[in-house]
């Protein structure tokens, strides 16, 4: 079972895909709901079945690599001024890490996720934009699922990354008001204080250890 966790923040990610470009406009709200809530509900089924199989093994931290996403190559790490400089292969995986931590964290996000899309089906149903809005509702499930899976800190970055940008389409979601949109545009530039603060930290850990896993 920990060998499908690739599919967890996945099925979200292709629900908002289906929503958003592939059946934009060409579906009912009840098939939008389907494709919305359906994709959640899975990475939620496949999710407690992971940590299922983890509480009853040995819970050790369980890594799975799904491709090699950026092979750097040799660089020089460490404190050159000192003499404690050396060569190291620098190799970015992408790839999933379960370990207790990620575990609480995975059945949190699943569980209250699915349960806001659910209510979102009620909230949602006299507004406008209600197939955009569980597309972009999907888009933040795969995004939080890969910000608290990911095996190393540049798969968390892009999970980062990816939450600050949903968290800008739907606070500005009414986006033909007045404040909703200047409401998104300062929460998208006040995450940009926290993005530089992040990648100056990624740096660092590759200029000192060669490495950005955890």
């Amino acid at each position: 079972m920990r060998d499908w966790i690739w599919l967890i923040p996945l099925l979200p990610f292709l629900g908002a895909v289906l929503n958003g470009v592939v059946f934009r406009n060409r579906v009912s709200k009840s098939g939008a709901t389907w494709i919305a809530c359906g994709s959640v509900g899975a990475s939620l089924l496949l999710a407690l079945g992971v940590i299922g199989e983890f509480l009853s093994g040995s819970r050790e931290a369980f890594e799975k690599i799904v491709y090699l996403w950026i092979p750097a190559g040799e660089l020089v790490v460490g404190d050159a001024a000192h003499g404690a400089a050396s060569l190291a292969d620098v190799k970015i995986p992408m790839g999933f890490l379960l370990d207790p931590l990620s575990s609480v964290m995975l059945f949190v996000v699943t569980f209250v996720g699915f349960w806001i899309h659910v209510y979102s089906v009620g909230y949602m149903s006299h507004e406008e934009g209600y197939q955009r809005y569980f597309a972009y509702l999907n888009l933040f499930m795969g995004a939080m699922l890969l910000l608290v899976l990911g095996n190393n800190f540049l798969v968390t970055f892009v999970g980062w990354e990816g939450v600050g940008l949903c968290s800008y389409l739907l606070i500005g979601f009414y986006y033909e008001e007045k404040f909703p949109p200047y409401a998104g545009r300062k929460a998208f530039i006040v995450n940009r204080i926290g993005d530089f603060a992040f990648l100056v930290g990624l740096f660092a850990l590759v200029s000192k250890f060669g490495t950005l896993d955890y």
